[in-house]
């Protein structure tokens, strides 16, 4: 003990970088609790909107699902005390149920289809991601209860079975894209977000209706390369992205031929008659003929030997006949 209390006299200065340690210590555990407990209350979050999802479908009207209440005659279409009307009213709610399903799968599309959005938000892609996992399952379920139309027969638990993978589609995907729209890129690399900001440069040149084709198929190239290896894209969204990055044709331009002179049909000449000689007087001396101006009648050249024996440019004169 006395050991302990002269080296706490002879080194008291060391109680001063102790504390600043132990402060550096105190910070980084709030932060970490702090980020737990944000955690773990969007956890609740999204477990609290699946529960209202859950009691929207059993009959409780909920803004979130935006579904109407079911009720008894709604589902009771095959009962024999449902009728006509309580047949109608089932197809009312199946058709809105059928809306509200095919809104979500629109949605979804956008970020399955659209490149732009597909950088922008990958999380919605990858489905290593539990609440996207969670949501492509609740897709799945939805797809396989769905009847084949509104004026489907079904009994009351099938349309409320369907009700309910309904709603829980539509909470998984408010949920997965929420939480997409929070992360973004923040799951990258720093190098693999510099790539991701390239891609995101190229590709607006790449959809540039004011750029040359030239530009805007080496813009494509370039995004392809920069998000191999990064993000998935389906077969669908390449497609639509070579569709924008294909320039349309314009009209082709068509030329107009104007009827001129040398197109009309050849004019004929009259021959202007020429005025007649005087005659010569008697005893005047004649004049001399004035040279025609109509050539001379082409003489007739010596024909080129073509006998394999003659030399080239060899000239034979026709013999006389006898």
């Amino acid at each position: 003990m006395q050991q302990f209390w002269e080296f706490a006299g002879n080194f008291w200065w060391l109680v001063f970088p102790l504390m600043g340690v132990l402060g550096m210590v105190g910070n980084a555990w709030e932060r970490g609790a702090r980020m737990r407990h944000k955690r773990r209350l969007e956890v609740m979050h999204a477990k609290a909107e699946l529960k209202a999802a859950q009691a929207a479908a059993r009959g409780k009207a909920v803004p979130a699902a935006s579904l109407p209440p079911i009720t008894a005659p709604t589902a009771t279409g095959a009962s024999a005390q449902g009728g006509a009307g309580s047949r109608e009213t089932q197809v009312t709610q199946l058709e809105r149920l059928f809306a509200t399903h095919d809104a979500v799968t629109a949605r979804w599309l956008e970020y399955e289809l659209d490149v732009a959005k597909i950088i922008a938000f990958p999380a919605m892609s990858d489905g290593r991601q539990p609440l996207t996992a969670a949501f492509l399952r609740a897709k799945r379920i939805a797809d396989g209860l769905r009847p084949a139309s509104a004026k489907a027969r079904l009994s009351k638990e099938q349309l409320a079975e369907y009700r309910n993978a309904v709603a829980d589609f539509e909470v998984a995907f408010d949920v997965a894209e929420r939480d997409a729209r929070r992360l973004r890129d923040s799951t990258f690399t720093e190098d693999e977000r510099k790539r991701l900001d390239t891609a995101k440069k190229l590709l607006t040149v790449a959809i540039d209706e004011a750029a040359t084709p030239a530009e805007r198929q080496l813009a494509y190239r370039r995004v392809r390369e920069e998000l191999d290896g990064l993000i998935s894209i389906s077969d669908e969204a390449i497609e639509v992205l070579e569709n924008k990055v294909m320039l349309e044709l314009g009209p082709v331009a068509t030329t107009t031929t104007t009827v001129t002179d040398a197109a009309a049909p050849p004019r004929t000449e009259t021959p202007t008659p020429r005025a007649p000689e005087p005659e010569p007087e008697p005893g005047a001396i004649p004049a001399p003929k004035r040279p025609g101006t109509t050539p001379p009648p082409a003489a007739t050249w010596p024909v080129p030997s073509r006998s394999s024996g003659d030399s080239p440019g060899r000239v034979t004169h026709p013999k006389p006949h006898r």
